[in-house]
């Protein structure tokens, strides 16, 4: 399975940024663990580079404390080991071989370089781009060696005095695994359930993918009943419906729907017609345990740019009270303006009879997941967690997705004990997950048997570049930890992946309750000071 690259990403090729210099240390120890295979991805690099990846050996002395720029470099090191180690595919990467995630992010504050290492007249300097690494979506095989998995012992000694830090409440919880053998190296309170906040969303990721596949689609269709002339809109469950003129997200677009609707209807001479919408896929309450809240609209299978009442594509804003009669009414606009005139919409439902005019579909559910994991979207996670229930044979509710949720987890081997699912996205405090599930649910997005999970990984936020660690770890671990963050009241989380000082792949999950009495920024920081230590950390 190959994640294709999204059209922002395509686009900005030309001007994005790069890896920075010190890709050596990491790069060099990730080569020596896979000799033949990643001596082809390195021979265009610098010749100390090439050198060290025939020797087959690690001979560049560690830097302790990388700044920003050097560490920018290990994003691309972390991907290379994830591929060379245990992944035989993944996204999003571009054609050679570099993150588009950090190309995306670079482009976005203007700087030059990527794959073409180009530059801007007169821009300040810079360090020099290190050489591309070659193709990886190829997949190399096999299983890393390099070193060996960090000492437990070790481990205990770095990471517990910055655990017992008061920001991270009375009872954090930790676990970190080692992913190309999946057994735990370290853990406190590991098996403890705790509520997880949005790092849930790992969980809904997971499940999902399993019941349905990378390669789904949700599709939004316009269907006419025959013989009343009266057009239904059928919400398929797409949260990334848009109306939105000259989107780049590659999204489905209503306005695309409406025209060719309004084509199908000409043909038949059809000129007026009674709009009516149909939302029956999903069951149950819309909304959701917290309220009306402005981190997620009403739960519904049709809505469009996620009931937003602003330009905006991620965080929290108000929403449209009624996401689905917004929809239709903006979908009888574009009809009008094709000529169709409508009735004003009502809630309807389009009977097996009903003949399909157009239809339009989302990106491929591993482009959902990553943009849901990504820019924390709650509303792509709770549409997705119902789409799991759909897909399983459950009723598409809220207690029905947090079951098929449970089950698609077991059926794939995970701890559960501990865990419950309420809703898909994390908002509701009656969820329950333990860092023993967290990183178990990493290690098996990895697990080279089933590649149809690993936008679960991709999709993570890359410390000091994207989603919501973008203004992150400024004086840590910047572009070597990914990772999924949960935040409500007195709760954080932070679970992902990184590659140690050794060139070792591992799995984490840090978990702090009962924090209501600090400052957010304060216990996130902590969070990010126990990660970045373990990134730091050869401990051995």
């Amino acid at each position: 399975m190959v994640v294709p690259e999204l059209r922002p990403w395509r686009a900005a090729k030309p001007h994005v940024v790069r890896l920075a210099d010190s890709v050596r240390p990491r790069l060099a120890r990730a080569a020596a663990a896979t000799k033949p295979q990643v001596a082809r991805l390195v021979r265009a690099g610098k010749p100390q580079v090439a050198r060290l990846a025939r020797a087959g050996k690690p001979q560049v002395a560690r830097v302790t404390r990388p700044k920003a720029w050097q560490y920018t470099a290990g994003a691309a090191t972390a991907g290379l080991a994830l591929a060379a180690g245990v992944v035989t595919a993944a996204g999003p990467w571009d054609s050679s071989g570099q993150r588009t995630a950090e190309r995306d992010r670079a482009v976005a504050l203007g700087r030059a370089g990527g794959t073409d290492h180009g530059s801007v007249p007169g821009a300040p300097g810079r360090p020099r781009p290190a050489p591309s690494a070659g193709p990886v979506l190829t997949g190399l095989g096999g299983v890393s060696t390099v070193k060996s998995a960090p000492d437990g012992k070790a481990l205990a000694g770095a990471l517990d005095p910055l655990l017992k830090d008061p920001a991270l409440g009375p009872r954090p919880a930790a676990a970190v695994v080692d992913v190309t053998t999946g057994r735990r190296l370290y853990g406190s309170g590991s098996g403890t359930g705790l509520t997880p906040a949005s790092t849930t969303k790992i969980a809904t990721a997971v499940a999902a993918l399993s019941a349905m596949g990378a390669d789904h689609r949700l599709t939004t269709r316009a269907a006419l009943e025959p013989d009343t002339e009266e057009v239904v809109l059928v919400g398929g469950g797409d949260p990334t419906l848009t109306a939105r003129e000259n989107d780049r997200t590659g999204s489905a677009s209503l306005r695309a729907l409406a025209a060719e609707t309004a084509g199908a209807l000409a043909e038949r001479g059809v000129r007026e017609v009674t709009l009516s919408y149909d939302t029956t896929l999903y069951a149950g309450d819309a909304m959701h345990p917290i309220g009306v809240n402005g981190n997620l609209a009403l739960v519904s299978p049709l809505m469009a740019d996620e009931g937003r009442t602003n330009d905006s594509t991620s965080g929290p804003v108000e929403r449209v009270k009624d996401p689905a009669a917004d929809a239709a009414r903006r979908f009888g606009d574009l009809l009008e303006s094709h000529g169709i005139k409508t009735t004003a919409p009502g809630l309807s439902k389009a009977t097996t009879r009903a003949e399909t005019l157009a239809t339009v579909s989302s990106p491929p559910l591993s482009a959902l997941v990553e943009r849901m994991l990504t820019n924390s979207d709650n509303d792509i996670a709770e549409a997705l967690a119902r789409q799991t229930a759909i897909a399983t044979g459950n009723r598409a509710d809220f207690a029905g997705a947090g079951k098929a949720i449970g089950s698609q987890l077991r059926k794939l081997g995970l701890p559960l004990k501990g865990a419950a699912f309420k809703d898909g996205s994390g908002l509701n405090r009656a969820d329950r997950l333990t860092p023993d599930l967290l990183t178990a649910l990493l290690a098996k997005a990895a697990d080279p048997s089933h590649p149809e999970l690993r936008p679960a990984l991709t999709g993570l936020p890359v410390a000091g570049f994207t989603g919501t660690l973008t203004t992150r770890y400024a004086d840590g671990a910047s572009g070597v930890v990914r990772a999924k963050t949960g935040t409500l009241s007195g709760v954080h989380s932070l679970a992902g992946t990184l590659v140690d000082e050794d060139g070792r792949l591992l799995a984490f999950a840090f978990m702090a309750t009962g924090t209501e009495a600090i400052l957010p920024a304060t216990t996130q920081k902590a969070l990010d000071r126990v990660a970045s230590a373990l990134a730091a950390c050869g401990c051995r």
